[in-house]
């Protein structure tokens, strides 16, 4: 498993990091899009959608996104839509949690399939804004995600269970614990601090997402970390429930060692769009 891992690690990132790195915007776009194009195929299947189905939906999903690639339409998307896409993340994280897997599949089929495609659509988008505004900018929003999910699970390793001993999410993911969770907001809050540092020493022209957050001042650049940070933990516990209510471990096996795209990005859907609308109203 550790092998398949570590394999499957490094062909991603010996094409997403050419991509993300070359003198043009259309190898990353492109990447992105046909990886994410592959999690709308996993969540219709999530979602009890046929095999056809799924696919033909991944299809238009992907020709969508062509089209708002192309025609430079994403650009012009206001901070009100942001707001709106954040709050309705934010929401639907509060509504699943607290009803849980039995509350989730309750839901008609049809719109469980349709809001995930719509929320894989606005988050993809977020991913490209963020990589036009710059690779720091980009990698400062990815690398907060990876922050708060290595230091929670190191976290919740040594510490789970005996500060807090009742578990954070347990009908969804058992393993998860509140000690975790602290340990992912301290994880985020210490890279942000360096992350502003650095970018203070190498004068970076492409303000990191936490240099962005500073403007608001001390408080409020705390406050805004730790939600991002709280929201990708609820974008992991969200698609667990779904996957609990599917009845399967991984999203798919597409990728091996690793489970399927939506294993991967699960933290990241609502963590870019939120990270794009504090980015716009700071």
């Amino acid at each position: 498993m550790l092998k398949q891992r570590v394999i499957t690690a490094l062909i991603l990132l010996a094409l997403f990091l050419p991509a993300l790195f070359a003198s043009v915007d259309w190898p990353f776009v492109l990447l992105t899009l046909l990886f994410m194009t592959a999690g709308a195929w996993e969540w219709g299947r999530l979602n009890a959608r046929g095999s056809l189905t799924s696919l033909l939906s991944a299809a238009i999903w992907f020709a969508v996104g062509l089209w708002l690639w192309f025609s430079d339409w994403y650009t012009l998307l206001p901070l009100l839509f942001w707001q709106v896409t954040g709050a309705f993340w934010v929401l639907l994280a509060i509504a699943m949690l607290q009803r849980g897997v039995a509350g989730w599949s309750a839901w008609p089929a049809r719109l469980r399939w349709l809001c995930g495609l719509v929320l894989l659509m606005s988050g993809w988008l977020a991913l490209v804004l963020a990589f036009v505004r710059g690779t720091n900018f980009l990698m400062s929003i990815l690398c907060l995600v990876w922050a708060a999910d290595v230091a929670a699970y190191f976290a919740g390793r040594s510490l789970g269970g005996r500060w807090i001993a009742v578990k954070l999410a347990p009908a969804i993911s058992p393993a998860k614990s509140w000690e975790g969770v602290a340990g992912a907001m301290t994880g985020v809050l210490l890279l942000g601090w360096v992350w502003i540092w650095s970018d203070r020493q190498w004068q970076a022209a492409d303000g990191s997402l936490f240099t962005v957050l500073a403007n608001g001042g001390g408080l409020l650049w705390i406050c805004a970390v730790i939600f991002l940070c709280s929201m990708s933990v609820a974008g992991d516990l969200v698609e667990s429930l779904v996957k609990r209510s599917a009845g399967v471990k991984d999203s798919s096996a597409l990728l091996p060692g690793h489970g399927g795209v939506l294993d991967r990005v699960d933290a990241l859907l609502p963590t870019l769009p939120l990270a794009i609308m504090l980015t716009m109203a700071f």
